[in-house]
């Protein structure tokens, strides 16, 4: 099971349900109630080859009180171009650990960029990211790709697996 925190109006839920395929499930949490309206379309797209998609409306800041979510059952958790809407990025890292399992992936989508404007009020550069995986209970951050992006110039996606030994010592 996956969790897309801020998954908006499901771009990234859909191409996650499809790499997950019909054994998986994708746990989809957005705040506004138009997008969660169209995450729930998402079960109907992809028939059996999809994912299940359980769309649910919510606050990834506020994890504690999405009763579908549960502490270490979670494969992984996706942020795609959501972190960098909260102005503590590490406190949300932090949160979200303790409902990954140990072994578990973290994947972070960005732009890559360190100025704020309007559209991105707090940039999340990977390097910024890779200094705050550890101290979440994540590995460091590594970024796998890099594309360019109408909008903000470039993208990346970041991969961190939660550190065994960190959820051990119940960090």
């Amino acid at each position: 099971m996956w969790a897309d925190l801020g998954a908006g109006r499901g771009t990234f839920t859909e191409a996650l349900a499809t790499l997950l395929g019909a054994d998986g499930c994708v746990i989809a949490v957005d705040r506004d109630p138009e997008s969660v309206r169209a995450l729930e379309q998402l079960r109907d797209l992809g028939g059996a080859s999809l994912a299940a998609v359980v769309a649910v409306h919510g606050d990834f800041r506020r994890l504690d009180d999405i009763r579908e979510l549960r502490p270490g059952e979670l494969d992984g958790a996706l942020f795609a171009n959501a972190l960098h809407f909260v102005p503590d990025a590490a406190d949300v890292l932090r949160r979200t650990s303790s409902y990954v399992r140990p072994g578990g992936r973290l994947v972070v989508i960005e732009y890559e960029r360190t100025a704020p404007n309007p559209w991105v009020p707090h940039p999340l550069p990977p390097e910024a990211l890779r200094a705050i995986t550890p101290r979440a209970g994540f590995r460091p951050a590594e970024v796998v790709a890099r594309r360019p992006s109408r909008y903000h110039r470039r993208m990346y996606c970041a991969v961190a697996e939660r550190d065994v030994s960190a959820a051990l010592s119940g960090k």
